[in-house]
């Protein structure tokens, strides 16, 4: 365990050098421009993907802006973030489609993308987009570092998710003042705080030039000594914050219930097991890899078997385990154990057996999971699958996981039942419509879809929520679960184009698809925007008839029992405060 670290270098933000911006800066080229194959190695059409994807995150920048700000369409905005708590907390990223910041999912979305650039990351040297990396990452880190004030503090959550989801409209009228939620050493929060300990653990490791075994990997040329180290004390204060808060061991909403609206998290032995993997890296810490070790056998983390996401750590936790004892002689583990653990996952996948199903026209879907965001689930799986290869037990083994992986980029990019490349502004076909206050260009929360007619700004590089069950993707402004971008979506495609940078010669596939390829479908979606359109596309009249016979039914029964349990919390409420 860590003894408690000295409260002031948190107080100043001490800036260490970053990696000068190219001049003249990277701009994404007009769609047009993802209709013309390229021969060239590296391709640069992988290139410019990930440098669309990494200027997405420019367009989701809160605060005051830089000289270097690329977006001219983006203002300062919320300048006064945190001001009422007594703390500095301008700056970090707007989340998705609307003006929260909400600290669990972004360090997820950090901790990803400096592990892909850890073991992936040389695709960014030879795509000329490090320099982007690096401002990307710091821009995020440094908000992180703000939240975390001192050693037993760290800020959870700016803006209110009922307000946001009052107000649409651009980054000069977004309301304040803003609400800013914290846990603390008495209500505390165990997942959130190991949550951005993993983060800044991975990220020290990045800027530290940690690397994972070097004879199967290649990270981003990113070293900054001081940089690595500031990183590292937020992680290990953080980590010993979440292991001995004296409020105990608990999720962050139960601290903090307004954080659970959007981002609720259904336990707290992932983030624990990551972080501590993380810090053994950093540390070489025999000491730390066995509490990850005790960890995961305590929270039962192989029954977590479903999707790698925000929530959900455990099925990378096999793969990180795998790499993370290669990569020291320190550290006593036992690769073969881990091996087998991440190959049962994804053969497991390959082979159709898991929990998850491969959609009609190719996407990996796992119903509940993939609902509200459909291509999330199936590229962190890619992702994984990609960053296991290189360890496979097998040339048959790695050559399905590569092919498997494969299959889900191509999907996201245009080898879909839509013909339709799912990141803004890739392709004339890419969605023309993502469901994002800051780019719509409207102000009017009732009409979305219509006000204005046309999107006001393109988001380019931002990977959408994806299509619905049926493989549909209707391109509908309101229809959050199809086209709402955000934060943590981008992150595995970000890896996976690296990747493709590094290796990759031929082009992606939405060089094959010309303007027009795209035909929206008929009818509406079926998704939690839309659930009316969940009836089955190819059922018979007469089947849709009494299917929504029974959807009518089953949802009135269900309303009744849901306002018959308020009725009795609120009688029971009333009648222990003496007013029923």
């Amino acid at each position: 365990m860590f003894s408690a670290l000295l409260l002031l270098p948190f107080l100043v933000l001490v800036v260490h050098a970053q990696i000068p911006l190219p001049q003249p800066p990277f701009i994404p080229p007009n769609a047009t421009a993802g209709t013309v194959p390229s021969s060239s190695t590296p391709n640069p059409q992988w290139s410019t993907l990930l440098g669309n994807l990494l200027y997405f995150y420019e367009e989701q920048r809160s605060g005051k802006l830089p000289d270097t700000n690329r977006v001219s369409w983006r203002n300062d905005s919320a300048l006064n973030d945190g001001k009422q708590a007594g703390v500095d907390l301008t700056g970090g990223y707007y989340d998705a489609g609307d003006h929260i910041k909400a600290t669990f999912p972004l360090s997820f979305t950090l901790m990803s993308i400096c592990w892909g650039a850890t073991d992936s990351g040389k695709g960014y040297d030879l795509a000329s987009q490090t320099p982007y990396l690096d401002d990307m990452l710091r821009w995020g880190l440094n908000w992180l570092i703000k939240a975390h004030p001192n050693d037993t503090t760290l800020y959870v959550l700016v803006g209110s998710s009922k307000s946001d989801d009052t107000y649409w409209g651009g980054d000069t009228t977004i309301p304040e003042p803003r609400p800013a939620y914290q846990i603390n050493n008495t209500y505390p929060g165990t997942d959130a705080a190991a949550g951005a300990s993993a983060a800044f653990a991975a990220c020290s490791n990045l800027y530290a030039n940690r690397l994972f075994n070097t004879t199967i990997y290649s990270s981003a040329t990113l070293q900054n000594s001081s940089y690595a180290q500031t990183l590292l004390t937020h992680a290990q204060s953080l980590y010993n914050f979440a292991v001995n808060a004296t409020g105990g061991l608990q999720t962050y909403q139960t601290s903090v219930p307004a954080a659970g609206q959007s981002y609720s998290s259904s336990s707290f032995g992932d983030e624990l097991t990551i972080a501590s993997l993380f810090l053994s890296r950093a540390l070489e810490s025999n000491d730390l890899y066995q509490q990850a070790e005790s960890y995961y056998t305590k929270y039962n983390l192989a029954s977590q078997d479903r999707v790698f996401n925000w929530d959900s750590k455990g099925p990378g936790l096999p793969i990180l385990f795998s790499q993370v004892i290669q990569s020291s002689s320190k550290l006593q583990g036992n690769f073969s154990k881990w091996q087998n653990l991440a190959e049962q996952y994804l053969d497991q996948i390959v082979g159709g057996t898991s929990s998850g199903y491969m959609t009609s026209d190719g996407l990996l879907y796992y119903d509940g999971d993939s609902d509200n965001a459909s291509l999330n689930p199936a590229l962190n799986a890619a992702m994984l699958m990609a960053k296991y290869a290189p360890m496979a037990s097998t040339a048959a083994k790695k050559s399905s996981y590569l092919s498997f992986a494969q299959s889900q980029v191509d999907y996201a990019l245009g080898q879909n039942s839509m013909s339709m490349p799912y990141v803004v502004g890739s392709n004339p076909n890419s969605p023309q419509n993502p469901h994002s206050a800051l780019a719509s260009g409207g102000n009017n929360s009732s009409d979305i879809n219509t006000i204005p007619l046309q999107e006001a700004h393109v988001l380019y590089g931002a990977v959408v929520g994806g299509p619905d069950k049926y493989g549909r993707f209707f391109d509908l402004r309101n229809d959050w679960p199809e086209t709402e971008a955000a934060l943590d979506y981008n992150a595995p495609m970000l890896t996976l184009a690296s990747m493709h940078v590094t290796s990759d010669s031929k082009n992606p596939y939405f060089t094959a698809l010309q303007a027009g390829a795209y035909n929206k479908p008929n009818g509406i979606p079926c998704d939690a925007a839309y659930p009316e359109g969940c009836i089955p596309p190819d059922l018979p009249e007469d089947g849709k008839i009494a299917m929504a016979v029974v959807i009518t039914v089953v949802g009135l029964t269900i309303i009744g029992s849901i306002s018959y349990y308020i009725y009795l919390v609120e009688t029971r409420k009333n009648r222990a405060f003496g007013t029923y």
